[in-house]
């Protein structure tokens, strides 16, 4: 018989996630503290952070262009990164993008950036799995518990790809074509409907809805 308590996975959430992943991943045998955290909603070992969205907001992020920049962020900070897509699609709340947009989008995640995609069907299940994942890093593999202050050094390839992609409607593929078409970034972002549309890929519609973006007065908002 041994006395000794059995080593709990640690696992740090982000302040802006529900309460309730507290709970289950505590009842899921880990321990959890709150952070505010700048990128990743979920860290899980010094390499490893997860970003949890639900199926709704991943297809609105899909929409407004924010997926991309997040990743981007996201694997500038962390050598490893799970992205989880929680809920079913037929919720009611989705569905506004195509098939094969989401599968575009899946692709470009996994194969353009290294990002590990999971779904899953409700909050426990999500715990589930992140505490799997902590447990295997932590424990297994023994890699140290630390949130990382600051991101990892990026090249100026990727920086210059991550400002592009940031625009709506704007991938890893397309951002490179932007690129590769008109050399810099300024150049883009000063670039008319029509210089746009000369790139592979870009219609009309996208064309205009990013000049419309870069060209539209900007008017503070009260938050």
């Amino acid at each position: 018989m041994t006395d000794e308590t059995p080593l709990k996975a640690h696992i740090v959430i982000d302040e802006r996630e529900s309460r309730e992943y507290d709970k289950l991943l505590e009842a899921a045998g880990c321990s959890t503290e709150r952070k505010t955290l700048s990128i990743a909603d979920f860290v899980l070992s010094e390499r490893l952070a997860a970003e949890r969205k639900s199926r709704a907001d991943f297809e609105a992020s899909i929409i407004d262009g924010r997926l991309f920049e997040q990743a981007a962020r996201l694997i500038s900070a962390y050598p490893r990164v799970v992205m989880i897509i929680e809920g079913d699609r037929d919720d009611g709340r989705s569905n506004r993008v195509s098939r094969s947009a989401l599968l575009g989008a899946y692709s470009s995640l996994v194969s353009d950036l290294g990002i590990s995609i999971f779904f899953t069907k409700s909050p426990p299940a999500t715990a589930e799995l992140l505490a799997a994942l902590a447990r295997h890093d932590q424990l297994a593999k023994k890699v140290p518990m630390r949130v990382m202050s600051k991101p990892k050094s990026i090249t100026l390839e990727q920086t210059q790809r991550s400002i592009v992609e940031a625009l709506p409607g704007v991938g890893p593929q397309m951002a490179r074509r932007l690129l590769s078409h008109f050399g810099t970034p300024a150049r883009v972002f000063s670039s008319s409907v029509k210089q746009l549309q000369e790139v592979e890929g870009m219609g009309p519609k996208k064309a205009k809805l990013i000049y419309k973006v870069l060209d539209s007065l900007w008017e503070q908002k009260q938050e």
